[in-house]
């Protein structure tokens, strides 16, 4: 197998037949010979997977993974990453914001410049909001900081990725997945290949802001410790402080100075409470997820993995068992009329 193009989809009827048409025709018009379209039902509420199953009864190269119940998109994505089978492994959303038709150039950069991870940088964003913007911004930037691992700014996971990296990504057990990061992680050379993001095809976006949140919790604690030792420099600038104002109430007490301010001591202690909080609730952060991780629970349940294959060209050879029938029972006869016509003749010289 040539290539595997992967699409999770959630609640995608919208979008479907259009995404099939142009994945299809992106394919087809490709250098690839032989593909496979992987898409992955998380568990959607519409009708999202009967038109699925309607698409894979007219094309063969179709691939349908229906997990059990919604499990998000990156562990659907991961779901449909299991059973692909290409050399080369094409991964986009099914909301047709990365365009299907960049698969063609996508792979000539990655042949021309021998690199296993061909990434879509997007250098514009079309259709979404100062606010997503403003905040994706935000949070690659604070990611990048934060992380160990250098990973890429206005990058998603659209990309081309090979076989290699594929393995080495499905090897990695972790529950929490953040698969952009991940593959940059995993390293061999990757390349950006720069486009422009288009608009929603059709359907509203199924990551709400509070989704966003989670899943930059996600990508941040997956790739860095820094959040959780952010608790020793303000750990030192607490000492700090409490020295100065111990310092103080004795210059206070030997010199005859009362101390005021009982609001200003009430608002540092509340300070230092609620910095304490939130460094416990940062420990608590990482000590769940690696409750969640040694529990070592399958990433995804499937229900049902659904592979049209093409039907077979009859060929003039018997292929059944009429057919074997058939032809053994004319051999025979033919044999015993041949046998016949060479008796005879010796008959009448006798």
């Amino acid at each position: 197998m040539d290539l595997s193009v992967v699409v999770p989809c959630y609640n995608e009827e919208e979008s479907l037949l259009a995404l099939h048409e142009r994945v299809l025709n992106a394919c087809k018009g490709s250098s690839v010979k032989t593909f496979e379209i992987i898409l992955v039902n998380d568990g959607s509420r519409d009708q999202t997977l009967p038109l699925m199953k309607e698409i894979g009864a007219t094309d063969p190269h179709v691939v349908i993974v229906n997990l059990s119940r919604n499990h998000g998109h990156q562990l659907a994505l991961s779901a449909g990453l299991a059973e692909a089978k290409g050399a080369y492994i094409f991964i986009l959303d099914a909301d047709l914001q990365d365009p299907p038709e960049l698969l063609q150039p996508m792979l000539d950069k990655a042949r021309e410049e021998q690199a296993d991870v061909v990434y879509g940088r997007r250098d514009k964003r079309k259709g979404e909001t100062w606010f997503k913007k403003v905040s994706a911004k935000a949070f690659y930037k604070t990611l990048s900081w934060l992380s160990d691992t250098p990973i890429p700014e206005n990058v998603g996971d659209f990309r081309l990725i090979s076989r290699r990296v594929l393995d080495r990504l499905l090897s990695m057990p972790e529950q929490q997945r953040f698969i952009r990061g991940m593959i940059s992680w995993i390293g061999f050379k990757q390349v950006a290949y720069p486009y422009e993001r288009d608009a929603r095809y059709a359907g509203e976006t199924k990551y709400p802001f509070w989704k966003l949140v989670q899943f930059a919790m996600d990508a941040i604690s997956s790739f860095s410790i820094r959040p959780i030792r952010i608790a020793i420099p303000f750990a030192m600038i607490g000492v700090a402080i409490a020295a100065f104002l111990a310092l103080f109430a004795i210059y206070g007490y030997f010199f005859g100075q009362s101390v005021p301010g009982w609001a200003s001591l009430a608002s540092i202690i509340t300070f230092f409470a609620a910095l304490q909080l939130i460094c416990i609730g940062l420990i608590g952060e990482y000590v769940g997820r690696t409750y969640i991780e040694v529990k070592r629970r399958p990433l995804f349940i499937v229900d049902e993995v659904i592979r049209t294959k093409a039907p077979r060209k009859r060929t003039s050879a018997a292929t059944t068992k009429a057919d074997v029938k058939a032809k053994t029972k004319t051999d025979t006869q033919t044999k015993a009329q041949t046998k016949t016509q060479i008796k005879t003749p010796i008959k009448k010289r006798r």
